[in-house]
């Protein structure tokens, strides 16, 4: 009885080392549970996958969109969890193509993240968001206009020759048909990515702004300013593809439901369409309009 007993506890010591002997791959899928200031590129980085990966092993439709306590499934077969993917032998120095330094623009597509661009363009965050003025490194968006400074022909990417920016004070605008003759009004013209302030028919100040993108165009017709903030919360778009939250948005006067004209600090790129059809200035100037126009100024929106 007494053999019995000790080759059957010999054969649970045996089991159980096998067991704990499988490679980690063997063990079954891994999740994780996503931290507060993760993006699904930097997961992807610290558990050896790509974001591609994630993506369809969590269906996940947005690669911008992730959140804390979300969780997610680290698909099998990536390099060993929590290590970085094994790197590939470094070509001949001869054979490395020499990079073009220049600036380019790049316009947002669904899908893309601040650190996936940078990547593609081989250059840093840190530098494009200081040459668009962005303050949270997670949030661009689809349609969004990006100077991406010091590009290179890194990776296939060629750069193409660099575009001067456009100038953000002083341009010309034409007045909108059948426009107010008398006292203050507004005039914003989305072809031309203008805002004129008008005394009647003589245009006191013109500068460049950024209008509705084609899918969220900026109503137009005429309208009346409806109430004003200093500042205020701004959200709108659809979760898990063109989803914003703006807090404290500068001199806001609405003239239209949920459309203002208001300062900006999330991007410089005035002159070109980047909202969700509000009408987006440079904060100093969106002061300037705050200040001059009342409640009940009129509003002339059009092509």
């Amino acid at each position: 009885m007494k053999r019995v007993i000790f080759a059957f506890t010999l054969f649970i010591l045996v089991a159980a080392a096998a067991f704990t002997a499988l490679p980690a791959s063997a063990a079954g899928p891994q999740w994780i549970v996503v931290n507060p200031g993760d993006t699904l590129f930097s997961i992807a980085a610290r558990n050896g996958t790509t974001v591609e990966a994630l993506m369809r092993a969590n269906n996940l439709p947005n690669a911008n969109f992730v959140y804390s306590g979300q969780r997610l499934l680290i698909p099998l077969g990536n390099p060993t969890y929590g290590a970085p993917a094994p790197q590939q032998p470094a070509p001949p120095q001869s054979a490395a193509p020499q990079p073009v330094a220049s600036s380019v623009y790049y316009t947002v597509r669904p899908g893309d993240s601040l650190a996936a661009i940078a990547a593609r363009y081989g250059v840093s965050m840190a530098a494009i968001a200081q040459a668009n003025g962005l303050t949270n490194w997670n949030f661009v968006w689809y349609g969004q206009r990006l100077l991406i400074p010091g590009a290179s022909n890194v990776n296939g990417v060629t750069a193409p020759a660099p575009q001067a920016p456009v100038a953000a004070s002083n341009p010309s605008a034409p007045a909108a048909p059948n426009a107010p003759t008398t006292g203050k009004w507004i005039d914003v013209n989305v072809s031309n990515q203008t805002i004129t302030a008008y005394e009647g028919s003589t245009p006191l100040k013109t500068i460049l702004v950024s209008t509705g993108l084609p899918r969220t165009p900026t109503v137009l017709g005429t309208f009346k300013i409806l109430r004003k903030y200093p500042a205020v919360r701004m959200t709108g778009g659809t979760p898990g593809y063109d989803y914003y939250d703006l807090p404290n948005v500068p001199y806001s006067m609405f003239f239209y439901q949920g459309y203002a004209i208001h300062g900006t600090y999330w991007h410089n790129n005035f002159g070109h369409p980047m909202s969700h059809g509000c009408v987006n200035l440079p904060t100093a100037e969106a002061k300037w309009f705050y200040e001059w126009a009342p409640i009940g100024t009129p509003v002339v929106a059009h092509r």
